[in-house]
């Protein structure tokens, strides 16, 4: 299982395509290369297949230079997006591992919605702190990547800590963060990085909460405190209205399984209720910071609101068209009340490359921080979005984004 890793925004069908491609590797040590055919599935939110990975030696070798001394961790997020990790890892990137020569691997695979949380708590953690550099292969979405974070957090580091270097294998529902770091560039479901030797920190918010706000867990069934001084670490979204009610009804396992079709499902009720009622108005003071000063919105309602670090939610839903791969700028995006109708036209100009954001009911700006007072009775209304994660505030409670805090993650990209 894993925690829910789609913060996603999307309402419209992803697009369908099929395309074959081929990708050159050199092996660690510098003498050979890898040459990887990958055949590409009809959905293009799918993983592709290998076709084969076969090694031949470089006419001019080079010197080391790849990972393969590295302490490499390979972690399978077994209930991410179509559960298809597991298949993945089998099929294609256990292969290419093994003809590119990359040894010294653990495996790791989730047994629960915490385990990705306890497993960098219990080893990456210490292990870091003791300055040994590790290499960490995550397939997984979102929701993965938020868990190391939120994990490499909970403890002061080490004047020894080495961040880990993680490559970003995308196999959530939406996979925003891959997404918006690779934006631009071919997909190659991450194969490409595996003996990448450039990296990046990855920026991150804090997200502070009111005192009783609770993490929802077990698809809203059950709830867990948060830590103890109400903090959790983003470095994808976090959100409030319409955007976080889609994650958050969708996070189940019947919905989970129609991948980013599950929030345009959900979409439908939160848009078009049953009784013939306008889409909920949610109620708040907003406040944005800038320059350290607080300045609060007009809007005493609001329909969709997010403050996000990325460019991109899905792979085509471009949320934030003017944030670059890993630059550490907060954007906000919002707009007030208005019908169902109009909700699903200004999204699908998310899906025309962000143009929805050229749109006069729309508020796109940067910022340094975000705070929302809630103002509302039912519980439903008061759920917070951090990178996929659920958060109930309570009555009157509040939460608090600012970005900026230390990277503790670096991020494997292609090199250049």
């Amino acid at each position: 299982m894993a925690d829910s890793d789609a913060p996603s925004g999307g309402i419209v069908e992803a697009p369908k395509e099929r395309k074959d491609f081929i990708l050159t590797l050199p092996t660690p040590d510098g003498s050979s290369e890898v040459i990887v055919h990958l055949q590409g599935n009809e959905d293009a939110t799918q993983p592709p297949s290998l076709v084969n990975a076969t090694k031949q030696p470089r006419e001019s070798p080079t010197p080391s230079q790849g990972p393969q001394d590295l302490e490499t961790h390979i972690i399978l997020s077994t209930g991410s997006g179509h559960n298809k990790a597991a298949a993945f890892f089998d099929d294609v990137l256990s292969p290419v591992l093994e003809t590119l020569g990359i040894k010294n691997i653990s495996k790791h695979t989730t047994q629960s919605v915490s385990s990705i949380l306890e497993l960098t708590r219990d080893v990456f953690l210490p292990k870091a702190n003791s300055g040994t550099p590790l290499r960490i292969i995550l397939l997984s979405g979102d929701g993965g990547i938020v868990d190391l974070v939120n994990g490499l957090s909970s403890q002061a580091q080490s004047q020894e800590y080495i961040a880990p270097s993680v490559v970003l294998l995308p196999l959530g529902t939406a996979n925003a963060l891959y997404h918006s770091i690779n934006a631009g560039k071919k997909n190659t479901w991450g194969i490409s990085t595996l003996v990448s030797t450039t990296t990046k920190p990855l920026p991150i918010f804090t997200a502070t909460f009111s005192p009783g706000a609770k993490l929802l867990v077990d698809e809203a069934r059950g709830e867990e405190a948060l830590p103890a001084d109400g903090v959790l670490h983003g470095a994808v979204v976090c959100s409030w209205g319409m955007h976080a009610s889609l994650v958050a009804d969708s996070d189940t396992s019947a919905f989970r399984k129609f991948g980013v079709e599950r929030f345009k499902m959900a979409a439908k009720e939160a848009l078009y209720p049953s009784d013939g009622s306008a889409p909920h108005a949610y109620r708040a003071k907003v406040s944005v910071l800038k320059a350290g000063e607080w300045t609060a919105l007009p809007e005493q309602e609001h329909m969709y609101l997010i403050s996000t670090l990325v460019s991109k939610l899905e792979a085509t839903f471009c949320i934030s068209p003017a944030s670059k791969p890993l630059d550490g700028s907060l954007r906000l995006v919002h707009f007030a009340p208005t019908s169902g109708d109009e909700v699903m036209r200004i999204m699908g100009l998310a899906y025309q490359g962000g143009k929805h954001v050229e749109d006069g009911k729309v508020r796109y700006e940067e910022s340094d921080g975000l705070k929302v007072e809630f103002q509302e009775k039912e519980d439903r209304w008061r759920r917070v979005c951090v990178d996929g994660k659920i958060v109930r505030v309570e009555e009157g409670g509040w939460v608090e984004v600012r970005k900026g805090g230390k990277s503790v993650v670096d991020v494997v990209v292609d090199d250049e």
